[in-house]
Order: structure tokens, then C-alpha cells, then sequence
């Protein structure tokens, strides 16, 4: 089986990539660059361009005829940044994946499976939700994704393609046999801030603490990018045989940012100190899912535990510098 992966040379792009290549899928990467890496595409077939370039589109298909699926990755992911430049976020996020569809539709592909995101719900006053969860996106990145998910539920209604959304809760971690990770070195995620604060010895600011939660600090479904790629592989896998368009990737358990903050300071050998600060704008107080939809369908279930998490984003830290040039 051969799959085109978008952003294939991101972050949970290239996991989902490494994660074919073990399951004996051979995956074809398309990245612009502008936040992947050419690192990650070593070893890997691998075009260079943007997803709304029709021609390369044709030439990929051209080249690549026996390409079965398409792994939608492709995006701009940061939600404060998406505030500051939200014309730059729906040109990016919806603009071009209109026009990556329609090349997919010129091509002959008839599966999609895209990256969708769980900040695009209302969650209940528990904090949970579930695939039938009302959808209210609060920043432009979640609306980006809710805009995409309906604009491809009306070109899947009239056109010969289908369209898998798998909503992602909040990676974390790293690729275990580190091939890849996070290519940022300073990411915006509470996570990459707390290691952030441990290598630089300065205190992890808990922006907002005023969330309806059981400490204050915001909720999240924290799951490790490599069990985010098994149930990439395992979509593709049951692809034709899957009742549904729409499924949560989480773990199914709510991790306040304090919580986090708690089990890092039990993975690491010198505890961070913690202060408080003002919310983000853009943040909201998360969810975390309790549908068992992902298990039922795809025969999936999170693995990794938080500590996991962190000890491979620390590990993933430590070598990053000497694997990206």
C-alpha cells in the first residue's frame, strides 16, 4: 500500500510516517517546509512544494499512480497565532486544502483521511465529549478545521471521495526510536514550555487559572504522537470497512496543565518551580474525550502514559540540535 502523506515532514506528519514505514506502508511526503523539516524526510520519497500546486499534485499522481490514500496533515497549527493572523491561517488551513481536494478529485483519489482537531467542541460540564459533541470552535485555528471538516462533508456528499476526520486531543512525546519529534525548538504547548523551563532553570508559567476545573488550570487529553500514528495506520487499514466520518484520538482521560506539570516534576531529576500567569489569548478550559468509538472501529487504544510522554519529549530535547542542522 502506498499512501501520500501532507506535511509529512512536521511533527505528527513524519510520525505517521515512520509509523507506515514499520507497517510496511510506503508513504510519498509532501511538505512546503515552511514549519517541516527536510530532516524528517530522509530516507523517504519525498516532493517539495505546496498542497495547492495542481501540476505537482499531477506529477506526484504521475509518478506515484499506485498511491491508494491520502493523509491530510498539512497545516498551520498555533492558536495564538492563529489570532494575531487569521487571514493567514484560513488562506493556509482551508483555502489550500480546497484546492488540494480538488487536485485529489483530478487524480482519481478516492480516500482522505485529515487532521482534525478536538479544541473544534463544546465541552459538557464534566469537561468530556464525544463525536456527537456540539461543535463550538473558540479561536480562528479551531474554525479553520471545523470550516475544512464541513466543506469536505459537502464535497463527499456529491463527489467520488471519502473523507475520515480523525480529531487529535494534544500530542505529546516523540517518535520512541527518535527519528522524529518536535522540530520547534520553542514550542507554544504547555509541555514544551515546561521543558523549556527546566533547561533554561526558570519557572513554568500556568497561563489561567480561573478555568472551571478541579485546580483552575486548563484541561486536556494529553496522547503520545506514536499512538496517534498507530491509529493513522490502523485507519488506513479498515479505511472501507469504517461506518463513520468523524473519530476522537485521546486517551480518554483529562490532564489538568497542573497534573502535567506534577508528573514532570516526578519524570525529571530537578523539579521546575510553578508561578502563575494570565491565560493565552485564544485558550479555552479543554476537554478530554470518553468515546470508546476509535476502540470499537479502528481496534485502538491509547498505549503510552503520560510520563511516557514527557520522558521521550526529554529525550527527543536533548538530541534534537545534533538531528536537525
Amino acid at each position: 500500500m502506498r499512501v501520500l502523506i501532507t506535511g509529512g515532514a512536521g511533527y505528527i506528519g513524519s510520525t505517521v510516517a515512520s509509523a507506515c514505514l514499520d507497517a510496511g506502508i510506503d508513504p510519498v511526503i509532501l511538505d512546503s517546509l515552511v514549519t517541516g523539516r527536510r530532516e524528517f524526510a530522509e530516507g523517504r520519497v519525498f516532493y517539495e512544494g505546496d498542497i495547492s500546486d495542481g501540476p505537482l499534485i499531477d506529477k506526484i499522481f504521475t509518478e506515484y499512480p499506485d498511491i491508494e490514500a491520502v493523509v491530510h496533515c498539512a497545516a498551520l497549527i498555533v492558536v495564538p497565532d492563529s489570532v494575531a493572523d487569521p487571514v493567514g491561517y484560513y488562506r493556509a488551513n482551508v483555502a489550500k486544502s480546497l484546492e488540494f481536494v480538488d487536485h485529489l478529485l483530478r487524480n482519481g483519489c478516492t480516500r482522505m483521511i485529515f487532521s482534525s482537531s478536538a479544541s473544534i467542541y463544546r465541552a459538557g460540564d464534566d469537561h468530556t465529549v464525544t463525536e456527537e459533541s456540539p461543535l463550538d470552535p473558540q479561536s480562528p485555528y479551531a474554525r479553520t478545521k471545523a470550516v475544512c471538516e464541513a466543506m469536505f462533508a459537502d464535497i463527499a456528499a456529491s463527489r467520488p471521495i471519502r473523507i475520515l476526520s480523525l480529531r487529535y486531543f494534544n500530542p505529546i512525546g516523540a517518535d520512541p526510536s527518535m527519528r522524529t519529534g518536535l522540530q520547534l525548538r520553542r514550542p507554544s504547548h504547555a509541555l514544551g514550555k515546561m521543558i523549556e523551563a527546566y533547561e533554561e532553570g526558570v519557572p513554568f508559567q500556568i497561563t489561567g487559572t480561573g478555568y472551571p476545573t478541579r485546580d483552575g488550570t486548563g484541561i486536556r487529553d494529553y496522547v503520545h504522537v506514536w499512538d496517534l500514528a498507530a491509529a493513522h495506520v490502523a485507519a488506513l487499514r479498515r479505511f472501507d470497512a469504517l461506518d463513520t466520518d468523524v473519530i476522537n484520538l485521546g486517551t480518554g482521560a483529562g490532564t489538568t496543565v497542573r497534573e502535567l506539570a506534577e508528573a514532570f516534576n516526578r519524570v525529571v531529576d530537578r523539579p521546575i518551580e510553578l508561578v502563575e500567569a494570565p491565560a493565552r489569548p485564544g485558550d479555552v478550559a479543554g476537554a478530554h474525550t470518553r468515546s470508546d468509538r476509535a476502540h470499537r472501529l479502528l481496534g485502538w487504544h491509547a498505549r503510552f502514559s503520560i510520563e511516557d510522554g514527557i520522558r521521550h519529549s526529554l529525550e527527543w530535547a536533548r538530541l534534537r540540535d545534533s538531528r536537525l542542522s
